[in-house]
């Protein structure tokens, strides 16, 4: 007991001696402190800031400017130099504040030291006391440790319970979750018995509606139809029509006789189907090809007959040409195609001859645009015509 409160002895002066030092430091700290600014600057002398009299020499008035001029710059350097011999002396006076308060901090921790010594000594002397306690305190110590056990016993207790308390949980929590588990299990099984039986179901119809082995007839009953029958006999309209060579979109007739065609039947009409279907896919495939083909040709022969005519224009080629189409029989076929050509968008005229009508287009201006229009025609897919050449207009 006596040691504590030793301890708290020295601990209040270790406080005591702190806030005193601070009180040391701030002090020194607020007697060094530069007098404010406006202290240090000197005041201007009020005869050197009177004004001059006025001069008409130009010379003068810039001599006592630059004179005025060094004087102030010489106020401002004096008052920087003394106000860095201030702050020079404020940080001497700091340090050796600051070395004060360490010695001074060095000497209290000595003094504690040989106080703690002190309060060593002092608690041998208790401990010999200590030895001869009185039957009261010993009983008093007893009570205690038996309270103590006590706590200790119905903790020890409440954690066993509540240890049980969890080991039970778990158990009920397992319980539940077998009996969910089979409870899903069953779930699961009579889902998939009902999707079995739901499969043999749908097998034994389809197998009901399959086409028959061999062709067989049937008389149209009302409300039959062929879209009605395809499905009952579980095959595409369109094979059921093939087989009656008949239209899809064809209404039956009461009383009618068709024909149901049999399984090898079906499977034949349906892979002669897919391949007739097949081919009309190719054959667009090939004719957006070819017309993708045509276009892209009649493109770049319309592109190098505008630079045909272009050059023909900068050179002023001389002569006029065109591109003779055709030589018809008569003057009819000639019409005829002549109407052809001005439909594509073509420039059409017709010559008779002693062999034929010829069928020209153009004129053109320079052969090199001739051969260019006649390249254009002979790809034009509108006017079909390969034999198209150039002749000499006049």
């Amino acid at each position: 007991m006596n040691f504590s409160r030793q301890a708290l002895l020295g601990i209040g002066m270790i406080i005591g001696g702190s806030v005193m030092l601070y009180a040391m430091v701030q002090q020194i700290g607020d007697s060094n402190k530069p007098a404010p600014t406006s202290a240090m600057i000197e005041k201007p002398d009020t005869e050197q800031e009177s004004p001059q009299p006025l001069t008409t020499d130009i010379e003068t008035e810039k001599r006592i400017l630059a004179q005025k001029q060094r004087e102030r710059a010489a106020r401002v350097a004096e008052q920087e130099r003394r106000a860095q011999q201030f702050l020079t002396e404020q940080e001497i006076a700091e340090a050796q504040a600051l070395a004060k308060a360490r010695a001074e901090s060095q000497q209290y921790v000595e003094n504690i030291a040989a106080v703690s010594e002190q309060s060593d000594s002092s608690a041998e002397e208790k401990n010999t006391e200590k030895s001869v306690k009185s039957k009261e305190v010993q009983d008093a110590e007893k009570l205690v440790k038996a309270a103590d056990d006590a706590v200790k016993e119905a903790k020890a207790k409440k954690q066993a319970d509540e240890k049980q308390q969890a080991e039970a949980k778990q158990e009920k929590a397992a319980a539940e979750k077998l009996a969910e588990s089979k409870k899903q299990a069953e779930a699961k099984r009579q889902a998939e018995a009902q999707a079995a039986a739901e499969r043999k179901k749908e097998a034994a119809e389809a197998a009901k509606n399959e086409p028959p082995k061999s062709p067989s007839d049937y008389q149209v009953k009302r409300g039959d139809g062929l879209i009605k029958l395809a499905r009952q006999y579980n095959m595409p309209v369109e094979v059921l029509a093939q087989a009656n060579n008949i239209s899809p979109s064809t209404s039956l007739q009461l009383g009618q006789n068709i024909t149901i065609p049999s399984r090898d039947q079906v499977q034949r009409l349906e892979r002669e189907a897919a391949a007739a279907e097949q081919a009309r896919e190719e054959k667009r495939q090939r004719e957006e090809a070819l017309a993708k083909k045509s276009a892209d040709a009649k493109r770049d022969a319309q592109q190098k007959l505008s630079e045909a005519r272009k050059e023909a224009r900068e050179t002023d080629a001389k002569g006029s040409f065109g591109v003779q189409v055709a030589l018809a029989d008569n003057q009819a076929k000639a019409d005829a195609l002549a109407k052809k050509l001005q439909a594509a968008g073509y420039q059409v005229k017709t010559s008779p001859t002693s062999r034929g009508v010829r069928v020209i287009v153009g004129p053109e201006r320079g052969k090199v645009a001739a051969l260019a229009l006649k390249d254009k025609i002979n790809s034009d897919p509108k006017v079909n015509t390969t034999n198209a050449w150039v002749l000499y207009w006049r």
